[in-house]
Parts: structure tokens; sequence; C-alpha cells
């Protein structure tokens, strides 16, 4: 497709309050991407999580760039999805916030990839990344699904800057 400079300029028009407003208005669902890297233990809160592919199981995660976590997935090739409860609010809020000791006080155990896996999550995807590609201020992994358990109980859902529950229609 070949796209004329104007058409570039006209496709770049939105500014970024604009963008975060209404992107704000997509529901999604919320993860803690952990990941370990030379014995030490990373982890991040990340609404931007998809199913990419059934065969083979794959899904894509992204990650700022500069992140600590971003690098540690980088380096390890591989992380674990670990998707929150409608209970874990304050687990997500810990994991959001940089440069604390996330992991002190919190039950979890190693998977079989290596990674952190946090324990009584609704979900978790252990993960080997495929490819590393870069979106603006984000780092978009690739990855093939190397284990994934679920359990009962409902998601933590994000909405315009909140968490919230999930409500059948």
């Amino acid at each position: 497709m070949n796209v004329s400079k104007e058409n570039k300029e006209l496709a770049s028009i939105v500014e970024q309050d604009q963008f975060k407003h209404v992107i704000g208005h997509f529901a999604s669902g919320v993860s803690i991407i952990t990941v370990r890297n030379n014995e030490v233990d990373f982890g991040i809160t990340a609404s931007a999580v998809s199913s990419v592919s059934a065969d083979p199981p794959m899904l894509l995660v992204c990650v700022n760039k500069n992140t600590g976590t971003c690098h540690a997935i980088s380096d390890a090739e591989s992380f674990t999805v670990n998707i929150m409860k409608d209970s874990q609010k304050d687990l997500a809020l810990r994991f959001a916030r940089a440069n604390t000791d996330k992991f002190s006080g919190i039950e979890f155990s190693y998977g079989e990839l290596g990674n952190p896996v946090l324990a009584d999550t609704l979900a978790t995807l252990e993960c080997r990344v495929v490819e590393e590609v870069t979106g603006g201020t984000h780092s978009v992994f690739l990855a093939e699904v190397q284990n994934a358990q679920a359990a009962n109980g409902q998601p933590l859902v994000y909405y315009r800057g909140k968490f919230g529950q999930f409500n059948e229609a």
C-alpha cells in the first residue's frame, strides 16, 4: 500500500490526550507480567495483552521500553502472564508502581520456564518469546504459550483509568 506524505500527516493528527481519552473507553483485563533474569524477579501490571493465534497458541504483550521488566523479558526471552481476579486490585496497583520491592510478602512459585507465577490468580500463561518488535514507546513481544492454567473466579477489569468488575450483559 502506497501512502502519500499528505495522507501520513492526516493520519497522525490525533493528539496524545485525545487518544488516551478515547482508548480508555476500551475495557480490558488486568494482568501482571513476570520474569526472572539474572536471579532477579521483575514484574509489571499490564492491560495490553492479546491472543494472537490458537495454532500455534500465541499471544502478545506490550511493555514500556523504559522498564526493567521490558529489558528482563528481552534478555530471558520468556515471561509469565498472571491474569488477575476481581479481588486482586491491590496486587495490580503494587505491580503498577515503579521501583518497589513488588514480590516482598506475596506468595509465588517459579514455573516451568523459571519465571515467577503468582499464587491464586484467575489464570497463568507461561510464554517463550518468538519475536520482539518496537511500537512507539513499547516493545511488543510475540510469544508461544508453553503452559496455561485457569481457576474459577471473575476477572479484574480496567476501564477509563479505574479497576472494576465484570458483569454479564
